[in-house]
């Protein structure tokens, strides 16, 4: 093959028919919804659908009919970029888009709720279990390097069409249920809980990378040995150049992954203090202003004070958030 350059990289593509087929379902199926919604009458946001498009979408279409897929099968490294690719950045816009929200509100109020029984059925939950998912991602990952998995994926072309496909459902298994509206993680799974463990997810992904960059022995080392081409650096510091990138995509991703985490927790903060605010103003509404008390009703006695402390207005015996707001509000006239 021609030598990989700057402007070689940027220009050549090759046809993946499975691989646009996928992609020519997912955006039908998106756009489909999206003009679902807007026609019911709703709103979907722009940037949810750009997400999807330019960051999911357009990532599947780099790592497989890129120059990613035309060199990598004569180089490690664009091989191990389109995994990384399917597996960390492709799920991370495709679950921005929220397709699980998508389908919610687009679809008719039965298949709405036959998808969530199947989002929340026992095997999709075991599947999307935080810590079972971020499992598995990894064990896929290890499993494609350190198995004949990936040496027999470049000999046979649906096998490798098949790992595509594996490295994309094993990245969405965990990145989607963290990141959608729906609820499909367990109830303890909070803003904060989610959060730790985007944070222990960037931890454990940058393990690929570290062990590919540093292990002894090739991977797939008979294949690349036979189809090294002359121009290219030597096998063992082109695999070490694949695992380099892996990490460094791998900790670039975790970055905006969490971000995104923190958005929604402070997004979802907003909304609970503006429905606490609605829900204090309607107790508010409802209670009568104290009476004002005649100076013979408040005069000095033994037998008045026992039944002036019986009479005294629940807001002010009471510990709770509606008493101490019209505890303040009267504080203030």
């Amino acid at each position: 093959m021609a030598e990989l350059t700057v402007g070689r990289l940027l220009t050549s593509w090759q046809l993946d028919v499975p691989a646009l087929l996928l992609v020519l379902v997912l955006g039908g199926l998106y756009g489909w919804g999206v003009r679902r919604v807007r026609g019911g009458g709703g709103s979907w946001p722009a940037g949810r659908t750009a997400a999807f498009a330019v960051l999911g979408l357009g990532a599947l279409v780099v790592a497989t009919m890129s120059s990613l897929a035309v060199y990598d099968h004569v180089l490690f490294w664009p091989a191990a970029v389109q995994n990384i690719l399917l597996d960390l950045v492709a799920p991370l816009g495709l679950a921005l888009g929220d397709p699980l929200r998508l389908a919610a509100e687009a679809l008719p109020w039965d298949a709405a709720a036959r998808v969530r029984r199947a989002m929340t059925g026992r095997l999709v939950r075991l599947l999307t279990f935080p810590l079972v998912s971020t499992a598995l991602v990894l064990a896929t990952e290890l499993t494609i390097y350190f198995t004949p998995y990936f040496a027999t994926a470049l000999r046979v072309g649906w096998l490798h069409e098949l790992m595509y496909l594996h490295l994309l459902a094993a990245g969405c298994l965990f990145v989607v249920p963290v990141l959608t509206r729906e609820e499909t993680l367990p109830a303890w799974c909070t803003h904060p809980v989610r959060a730790a463990l985007v944070f222990l997810d960037g931890v454990i992904d940058a393990v690929p990378g570290v062990v590919v960059m540093t292990h002894g022995t090739l991977i797939a080392g008979a294949w690349y040995l036979h189809h090294h081409p002359s121009w290219a650096p030597d096998v063992r510091q082109d695999q070490q150049i694949g695992g380099g990138a892996m990490l460094s995509i791998a900790e670039l991703v975790a970055l905006p992954f969490l971000l995104a985490i923190l958005f929604q927790w402070a997004r979802a903060e907003r909304v609970q203090a503006a429905a606490l605010d609605r829900h204090l103003d309607e107790q508010l509404a409802r209670v009568p202003a104290p009476a004002q008390a005649s100076p013979s009703a408040t005069a000095p006695g033994p037998a008045s004070a026992p039944s002036a402390e019986r009479v005294r207005p629940w807001w002010e015996t009471e510990e709770n958030e509606v008493a101490a707001r019209i505890r303040r509000q009267h504080g203030e006239r």
